[in-house]
């Protein structure tokens, strides 16, 4: 594989971190000793409509319904992207929830190191908010460093990630999961209202800040979801309901710097 730059994490540390630790918004913690290589190389990349074709795209950073606002940086075509690997397993998934009576809706796939570095400089721009009331309207920005909702990697960037939710066939809309996707606050936590391993509903609301909840119908719907991607080889986070990384994703340690378009 083709590899056009090379640099120590040392010199990349994320800030969300200490010094000496490494945090991929996965939930992974790199040692700064590790090499990461970056590269333009999508050879191991496929559209993912030409392996689960029919998935439904709703690419948010192509648009300016995101937190920023604006397209990102980076989205050229609103398509998405992953590695083979990731996108087979994947397949696997909407093929079980299809008999369920759904499809499967994605927000984002593989996300360049471009997207990224944009999301950094619109969190440091502290006066630029016009999207709060939307995505963070509990959250004060300058918080979003610390607390973990930006970073200058992202496990999107390796492109085994996906973020997506589901579509009922019956009503032709979403499922209602009791949350917007990219919504930055503990009402996205996977076990917000409820325990996600065993699939219990508990109702307690108690880590809301606005004492929000969700209802049992709509954790359930989430379990849905994470039951099937945990299934076929898919890894949650905790903070996000719609966030799965492949397990086995074939290139832990590379970050991609190649556009989002059509391959």
């Amino acid at each position: 594989m083709k590899k056009t730059r090379l640099w120590l994490v040392g010199a990349l540390v994320c800030v969300l971190c200490g010094a000496g630790v490494l945090t991929n918004c996965d939930g992974g913690k790199k040692d700064v000793a590790a090499v990461v290589s970056a590269t333009d190389d999508s050879s191991e990349f496929v559209n993912i409509t030409d392996v689960v074709p029919d998935v439904i795209l709703e690419i948010r950073y192509f648009s300016t319904y995101n937190f920023v606002g604006q397209r990102i940086d980076g989205y050229e075509e609103p398509t998405a992207l992953l590695t083979r690997q990731a996108a087979d397993s994947l397949k696997v998934v909407s093929d079980e929830v299809g008999k369920m009576g759904y499809r499967l809706k994605i927000y984002d796939a593989y996300r360049p190191q471009k997207a990224v570095d944009h999301f950094v400089r619109w969190a440091e721009d502290l006066k630029d908010t016009k999207m709060k009331q939307y995505f963070y309207s509990d959250l004060d920005k300058n918080v979003l460093f610390p607390q973990g909702y930006i970073a200058e990697k992202s496990g999107h960037t390796r492109g085994s990630t996906v973020d997506l939710t589901l579509f009922d066939m019956k009503t032709e809309k979403e499922l209602d999961m009791g949350g917007t996707f990219d919504w930055f606050g503990p009402e996205s936590h996977p076990d917000f209202c409820g325990n996600p391993e065993t699939g219990e509903y508990t109702g307690d609301n108690r880590m809301s800040p606005a004492n929000r909840s969700i209802t049992a119908e709509q954790f359930a719907h989430r379990m849905i979801l994470r039951r099937a991607m945990l299934a076929h080889g898919f890894k949650p986070v905790d903070t996000e309901w719609w966030h799965f990384t492949l397990k086995d994703e074939p290139f832990p340690e590379t970050y991609f710097t190649f556009p989002v378009k059509k391959l």
